[in-house]
């Protein structure tokens, strides 16, 4: 199957819809099928994502957009996201009548509220209207389904996650010799993903933030005290993260929370909130804490055996991720439309 996966964010960007769509498409290459990314690496202009510099944003893409899915005749059209490039391949579909899937990745009206006086009601209803024209909308977890068909969102299907179990993989605590315990957060260093809630508070040990983002430097002013690593990625990232003897995950804006499974792979337990994402992966007492006394729940995920952190991470592979994925898919052209496209190509 040729399948066109349109996504706003890639590679060199580091986040979790690019690792998510860029394991996704690996596999399914090893699959047999033909997917085709189409990004702002295909050659268009792009300006830098407000607020994000890192992340660039295709700038008035719709007629490049239109002659790519015109020249590649997918069988099947995904929409990952909802920037420029999302809405110009949803305006190409809604216009010739193709259907195509789409996928929540991103709490983006809690992301816009965060930097901006936005109310929720009007964010979500613009990511509402965004989606429901797709055939199907697929969420990560059953807490995110249920939140999103209160807010009256249809079509939804269910998509899981992976986690690439040999790069993330217990690999000793030497790597950190910091005083013990150490209590860490990976990912984006920015407003929405709440790392202050973590970093307020009185744990004894020590403290790492790895990852790179807006707010880095102001918060390595506001907290001397804290490891700051920056960005970091492959063996280092995996050592760094199984040295750590806690995971701390303050975000209440994540879908899902891929670092979870990488943590909990690496053998550590999860301490987060009880919100959507980190109660669906967390097993309470298991695998981790999900508490809204965060401190509580870090304090007692030292109990933890992180064996039964890695053993959970192992159920979860991208294979089987892709493999649901494609399940998901639908054509893009129903048999009407293909015969008359072969029709008018002879």
């Amino acid at each position: 199957m040729k399948i066109a996966i349109v996504i706003d964010t890639w590679l060199p960007e580091v986040n979790g819809v690019v690792t998510t769509m860029h394991k996704i498409v690996e596999e399914l290459k090893a699959l047999g099928h033909d997917p085709r990314v189409l990004s702002h690496g295909n050659g268009f202009v792009t300006v830098p994502m407000p607020g994000y510099s890192s992340i660039r944003l295709a700038l008035f893409p719709q007629r490049k957009v239109n002659q790519i899915l015109d020249e590649w005749q997918p069988d099947a059209i995904h929409i990952s996201t909802e920037g420029p490039l999302g809405a110009a391949a949803r305006r190409y579909c809604v216009k010739r009548s193709l259907s195509f899937t789409t996928c929540y990745h991103t709490k983006f009206p809690e992301y816009i509220r965060a930097r901006v006086p936005v109310p929720l009601s009007v964010g979500y209803a613009w990511i509402r209207n965004f989606h429901s024209k797709a055939s199907r909308l697929m969420v990560s977890t059953p807490s995110l389904m249920k939140e999103l068909q209160s807010r009256g969102f249809k079509n939804l299907v269910h998509w899981g996650k992976g986690v690439d179990t040999e790069l993330f993989r217990p690999r000793g605590k030497e790597f950190l010799n910091d005083p013990r315990p150490i209590f860490m957060y990976l990912g984006r260093v920015a407003v929405e993903k709440n790392i202050e809630a973590f970093l307020e508070l009185d744990l004894p040990g020590s403290m790492y933030v790895v990852g790179d983002g807006p707010d880095l430097e102001m918060l390595k002013k506001r907290y001397p005290k804290v490891h700051f690593t920056g960005f970091r990625r492959g063996e280092e990232l995996a050592r760094t993260l199984s040295a750590a003897d806690v995971f701390v995950f303050p975000s209440r804006t994540d879908t899902f929370g891929l670092v979870l499974l990488e943590a909990m792979a690496c053998g550590l337990p999860v301490a987060a909130f009880p919100v959507t994402g980190p109660v669906d992966v967390v097993q309470q007492g298991v695998t981790g804490y999900c508490d809204e006394d965060l401190k509580k729940a870090a304090v007692e995920c030292l109990k933890i055996d992180g064996k039964q952190c890695r053993a959970y991470a192992e159920k979860f592979s991208w294979k089987a991720a892709a493999e649901e994925f494609l399940r998901n898919m639908v054509p893009a052209r129903t048999a009407s439309q293909t015969e008359t496209d072969t029709a008018v190509a002879a």
